[in-house]
């Protein structure tokens, strides 16, 4: 028996879940995630049932030196949560959702997604902000942020967490809150999985939905510059409860988009309005009536299939490349610059996305939590996608390109969450004034660098 196959043996008889090693069936299907690019092999996967089994693999993995990563939707663009020849934690089985309708409170296990989230709360007239793709893991989006449709009337996701559980690096696990290892809970809120291994969050709900009143406007993308001096306008004045993003992108083969549009490049503005339908329709009519879109559509959807539309765009096992920049406003500059760079998409599921931030993300002070970007006006994220077929090199220079051009008017914030493989060492623009606090707190809780910062 060789020495890896000893441990999957030791391992498996302290867990509930199972342990996959190279040569189990399913071990390809287990070590695969989102992004195709990311190609690791590690040399066992444990497939964690509860916060037990957690604190078990980590205690392993310490006692024999092996290097770990830790999974939970295995969405983040960068691929951390798998490693070479060492230990997946595996906590994707871990979905559970319980919700509370009456205090409006929902317990989330630390493998669940977006979708399942969803899926729970909507059942009663609830939500709290999330991000966009329905396969996201919450415990890493909310984490590193969790900038999505409901942020501007409710903050990002993690400004809505009451407590976190987490085993660190000692094999403790804590409950952090407000009230209890605030210093912890302040950390977590921002810092992503650089403390800990967060096993289930409780979150604040707010009544959402069922339907919410969308927008999507299409404009051919020669006409982008046009577009944005529209868009910088339109959402200067806009109430929390609408948020709109400016979108260069490629119509999706799908409905409801008709089929002499697919594949043709686009500035789309996508908006959502969560408050009353009347007000709805007031706020987005402008949208509606600005140009001469190729399409438009202003209708109410169920929130829940809001959240899966993005879906499509960006689908398991195609190769990603991402950069991300922080905009405090949209200034002539900036929307010149932009309209130069932005001349094609290439990559089947390229897009280049303006996220408005502000309203109740900016009413938070920036030292409130370890993510310090309150006050930037907008996020903007290069995000290519293609097939294996298409020319990976072409497609990076691309992105590096417009994200060059667009750096002398960023703000030098980078959001944790789109930080790609390569950014990694950026500490400073993720993190910004908050990062000094932010490594005391880990040297608190993790002296001995068991978590990568």
């Amino acid at each position: 028996m060789s020495k890896t196959e000893k441990g999957i043996e030791v391992l498996s008889a302290r867990l509930r879940g199972e342990v996959i090693g190279s040569t189990d069936k399913g071990y390809d299907e287990a070590r695969s995630v989102w992004n195709g690019m990311i190609d690791r092999r590690p040399a066992m996967i444990a497939r964690c049932n509860g916060a037990a089994d957690v604190v078990s693999t980590l205690g392993f993995a310490r006692e024999h030196g092996l290097p770990f990563s830790v999974r939970s939707g295995g969405h983040g663009v960068a691929g951390q949560s798998v490693c070479d020849d060492g230990l997946v934690i595996d906590l994707s089985g871990m979905k559970l959702v319980r919700v509370d309708p009456e205090a409006r409170i929902a317990r989330v296990g630390a493998g669940a997604t977006l979708g399942d989230l969803d899926h729970e709360t909507q059942a009663f007239g609830l939500a709290t902000p999330v991000g966009m793709v329905s396969r996201t893991g919450v415990a890493g989006l909310t984490l590193g942020g969790g900038l999505g449709w409901l942020s501007r009337r409710f903050g990002l996701a993690l400004d809505n967490l009451r407590s976190v559980d987490v085993v660190t690096a000692d094999g403790r696990l804590l409950q952090a809150g407000p009230d209890e290892h605030a210093d912890l809970f302040w950390a977590l809120r921002g810092g992503g999985g650089r403390l800990g291994i967060v096993t289930s969050m409780e979150f604040q709900l707010h009544s959402v939905g069922p339907q919410v009143t969308v927008a999507q406007v299409f404009h051919p993308l020669e006409d982008l510059r046009e577009v944005l001096d529209f868009y910088r306008d339109f959402v200067s004045g806009v109430p929390d409860e609408l948020t709109c993003y400016a979108m260069l992108m490629k119509i999706p083969p799908m409905e409801p988009f008709p089929e002499s549009l697919h594949g043709r490049p686009v500035v789309g503005l996508a908006a959502c309005h969560s408050g009353p339908a009347r007000e709805a329709e007031a706020a987005l009519s402008q949208i509606k009536e600005f140009g001469n879109p190729l399409l438009d559509v202003v209708q109410p959807m169920p929130y829940a299939a809001l959240q899966q539309g993005f879906d499509a765009a960006a689908p398991d096992g195609a190769h990603y490349y991402w950069k991300s920049h922080y905009l405090s406003d949209l200034d002539e500059g900036t929307v010149s610059t932009l309209a130069e760079a932005v001349d094609r998409l290439p990559g089947t599921y390229t897009v280049a996305a303006i996220e408005q931030m502000g309203g109740a993300i900016g009413r938070v002070s920036p030292d409130a939590t370890a993510f310090a970007h309150r006050e930037a006006g907008f996020s903007f994220g290069v995000w290519a996608g293609w097939e294996p077929s298409e020319d990976t090199d072409e497609i990076v220079e691309w992105v590096r390109g417009v994200h060059g051009a667009l750096t002398p008017h960023a703000t030098g914030g980078m959001y944790l969450n789109y930080l790609d493989r390569e950014d990694q060492d950026k500490l400073t623009s993720a993190f910004g004034e908050n990062l000094d606090r932010l490594k005391r707190v880990k040297q608190t809780y993790d002296p001995d660098a068991v978590f990568p910062l």
